[in-house]
């Protein structure tokens, strides 16, 4: 785990790290030095700790004029034993929500696991988006039928063609006018 990176291809047109409107502003990543891990496995030190025990997160880009950001993330989102969701609520969604974000693109290409428990988190954040929302993007097929299991795909889009989006390819904005038009088509 620890060779798997964040996507950098985007490194150029934004970092969190230097967006005074992200929660990420001023965070300060090792190139060298492995300080995290999922269960004693090393994880690569660009990934970002938001408090989470076995989730780490990358913001890859914020558009604030379009209101959508778009979140990598790498490890175990467990809602059982660490109640993720309310951290990335909490200490990184609303912050940003704040910011005038409202679409959220979440890329699950890494992530492991999925464990939830409850719908709070995710029923609050979905009223709160005021005509966004919430997409899941290469989500693997034991996490969607996780999602689907507690019912939380009512509150975010996923499946489809957003469960294979080869989204590297392009740039960010064209990633998001992709996932957009996906979610409206799906919705009409």
């Amino acid at each position: 785990m620890h060779d798997i990176e964040p996507h950098y291809l985007w490194r150029g047109l934004y970092l969190a790290s230097e967006d005074d409107r992200s929660p990420f502003y001023g965070y300060q990543n090792s190139e060298v030095y492995f300080t995290d891990a999922i269960y004693n496995h090393l994880i690569h030190p660009q990934w970002d700790n938001f408090g989470a025990e076995t989730l780490f997160i990358k913001q890859l880009y914020a558009d604030y004029e379009e209101g959508f950001t778009i979140l990598e993330f790498i490890g175990e989102w467990n809602d059982v034993l660490h109640n993720d969701s309310m951290t990335l609520k909490r200490d990184i969604i609303e912050p940003m929500m704040a910011e005038g974000l409202r679409y959220f693109i979440l890329i699950g290409d890494n992530l492991l696991n999925f464990h939830a428990e409850a719908t709070d988190y995710y029923e609050e954040w979905f009223e709160e988006l005021e005509g966004g929302g919430i997409a899941l993007v290469n989500f693997r097929k034991h996490l969607r039928e996780e999602i689907q299991k507690y019912h939380l795909d009512y509150y975010m889009v996923m499946g489809g063609d957003l469960n294979e989006l080869e989204w590297r390819r392009w740039g960010p904005r064209k990633v998001f006018s992709k996932v957009k038009g996906l979610v409206e088509k799906r919705l009409n």
